[in-house]
């Protein structure tokens, strides 16, 4: 295992002690998967690396109450869009506004913190008479890796 997943779960286990919440084996090893994975997974694909390494005989419920947990403790999120999950940079922060900037071609999700956007959200919703608890902001497009394939690609043909 990298030192920088590693180095992310000792932060993660410091948060549950300090909150007093249990990272039970399962939640540790479902947490190991989402933060060794590139981008975003799915909760089948989960289960199916879940089986294969640490829990054999997984269930399905196994992976969505620790899917839960995470996502309750604010550790990972959900990629609405995907219906897949990922780790979240910012954990340490008790709370914070994001954006999801997803590549159509290689799924690669970079999280990027949305600072101001949250303000023009809220007065949005104000002038409708609308009162927002929670925003996702899901982007779609292409990353410079597969622009640049590509731009490539066509200028060769």
């Amino acid at each position: 295992m990298n030192t920088n997943v590693q180095k992310i779960l000792t932060q993660i286990k410091k948060l549950c002690e300090q909150r007093c919440v249990r990272l039970t084996p399962q939640r540790l090893a479902v947490l190991r998967l989402i933060s060794q994975y590139n981008g975003a997974i799915s909760a089948y694909n989960l289960l199916h690396l879940l089986r294969q390494s640490a829990l054999p005989h997984a269930k399905p419920s196994t992976i969505y109450r620790a899917l839960n947990f995470l996502l309750e403790q604010g550790f990972i999120h959900r990629i609405e869009s995907t219906n897949s999950f990922m780790l979240c940079h910012y954990f340490f922060e008790l709370s914070h506004n994001f954006a999801f900037f997803i590549c159509n071609s290689c799924k690669q999700v970079t999280e990027q913190t949305t600072k101001g956007i949250e303000e023009i959200l809220q007065n949005m919703a104000k002038i409708t008479g609308f009162t927002m608890f929670n925003n996702i902001i899901e982007a779609h497009g292409l990353c410079t890796k597969c622009i640049n394939i590509q731009l490539h690609s066509y200028l060769r043909s």
